[in-house]
């Protein structure tokens, strides 16, 4: 599984210097996009944009946030899932409008995004790259609406998919959410302003006290007069992506009132209950598999150690562009406790299996330390379909569990057993129901229709 994107934006009645809290709140988002960030500021006459290849703090410096001065901003730290890696990509991006300037900065995929390209090329529209995001601030710049708010609300209706957007206007500070609330995006509040965040945690190190989440199909503004919004799409099925619990979101994270880390702890709780094992001790893989195995030793009466110590220094493994370098980034970030694991049986818990072959190598790194026994638990069901709303999912014919039985994923990776998560457990454990959850990538179960042709695409995302 790959990440999506961050987005972060900040508004307030007297800091001159919002470009240093976006920095943090950026920080603070890395996890959900390594390779680009960017910030734009507004002093209410001028809007600055600065971004480039890189984690954040990489691409700012002190020089760099001083020469951005401002009391409204918004950010971004991106994966790319819609658009290649480059810079003309990277955002928040900016474009002049009748409005006047715009920069827009956005989370998620359009699953109609080449249709809309093409109508707006159609009218002689240039794009400088490849992503959803350009589309959508074309979109706003075409727009017959007078009011750019109403303009924003014209585009948004002829966009289908998931998507959480930060707009930045000279004076206003724009948030949006899809209408099925796919991806995720929260309100918080300075003691002087306010702010938005893909994640709660983004809060948390600003000093911000959350508010609430942004609604499905809600447009929030910020602007001198204070904080205002409207409902611009109204009915749809709320369909929070799951795989934010399970992997993407950070644990000290709250997503709709529920505590990441406490609902992987509860996943797997249930997994013991579900699979349990005959072993001296239970791992987890790090960072995300850590709070279920801890859930499992708890219910199992097993003790839980650390049995694999992350490289905190080196990159997730599928920023690398081919499997022989994914394979060795596995080696790189992760090292088995030699005389911990030597001749012991144990569970190893992780949060999910995509393809299969990072799994495979974490499980022969335990073989060549001495491990006598290896049990591999699941904190997620099998994934059996692709994302189409902004994770970066393989195809199906790349999903492991798309293609091979439990028995036949079990003798894949070399283990003694298999363990998944069961659907209904995964869902109990995060408490919130099935209706506001999106689990396509399980049960094929698409809150948005999804065209067939994108379906048949061999390769979906690049």
């Amino acid at each position: 599984m790959k990440e999506e994107c961050g987005v972060f934006g900040v508004y307030s009645f007297s800091d001159e210097a919002v470009a240093k809290t976006t920095f943090y709140g950026l920080f603070a988002l890395q996890h959900r996009g390594q390779e680009s960030a960017g910030i734009a500021v507004s002093d209410g006459e001028e809007i600055k944009n600065y971004k480039a290849m890189g984690l954040v703090n990489q691409v700012f410096d002190e020089k760099i946030l001083q020469n951005l001065p401002g009391k409204l901003a918004i950010g971004h730290v991106r994966y790319s899932t819609t658009g290649s890696s480059t810079i003309e990509n990277a955002q928040p991006i900016k474009m002049d409008m009748k409005y006047g300037p715009l920069v827009i900065a956005h989370n998620g995929n359009l699953i109609n995004s080449g249709d809309l390209r093409q109508e707006l090329k159609d009218k002689g529209i240039s794009f400088a790259g490849d992503t959803d995001s350009e589309v959508m601030a074309a979109m706003i710049a075409t727009s017959t609406k007078q009011d750019l708010e109403d303009a924003i609300v014209d585009t948004l209706k002829h966009c289908k998919g998931g998507f959480s957007v930060v707009i930045l206007t000279k004076d206003k500070l724009i948030a949006v959410r899809d209408p099925n609330g796919i991806r995720p995006l929260v309100v918080g509040k300075l003691p002087d302003g306010y702010v938005f965040a893909s994640e709660t945690c983004a809060l948390d190190i600003v000093g911000a006290a959350f508010m609430r989440d942004v609604g499905n199909g809600e447009m929030v503004v910020i602007d001198k007069e204070g904080l205002h919004s409207r409902t611009w799409s109204r009915g749809e099925r709320e369909a929070l992506c799951v795989f934010e619990f399970i992997y993407f979101a950070r644990p000290d994270s709250d997503l709709d009132g529920r505590n990441v880390y406490e609902a992987r702890v509860q996943m797997g709780k249930y997994l013991a209950k579900e699979h349990p094992a005959d072993v001296d001790m239970i791992i987890g893989v790090p960072d995300s598999g850590i709070a279920a195995a801890i859930g499992f030793a708890a219910e199992s009466g097993i003790p839980f150690s650390d049995g694999l110590i992350k490289n905190r220094y080196v990159g997730r493994t599928f920023i690398q562009p081919t499997q022989k370098m994914r394979d060795l980034g596995v080696k790189l970030k992760l090292n088995p406790l030699r005389e911990t694991l030597r001749g012991k049986k144990v569970v190893v818990i992780d949060d999910s299996i995509v393809r299969g072959t990072t799994s495979r190598q974490i499980i022969s790194l335990l073989r060549e330390v001495g491990v006598r026994e290896v049990h591999m638990r699941v904190s997620s069901p099998p994934i059996t379909h692709s994302c189409f709303y902004g994770i970066d999912t393989p195809t199906r014919a790349e999903l492991i569990a798309s293609n091979l039985s439990i028995e036949g994923i079990r003798k894949y990776l070399d283990v003694e057993s298999l363990g998944y998560l069961s659907l209904d457990s995964l869902v109990k454990s995060i408490g919130l129901g099935r209706r506001g959850h999106c689990l396509a990538c399980f049960n094929s179960e698409y809150p948005i229709k999804v065209p067939e042709k994108l379906k048949s695409l061999k390769l979906i995302f690049k």
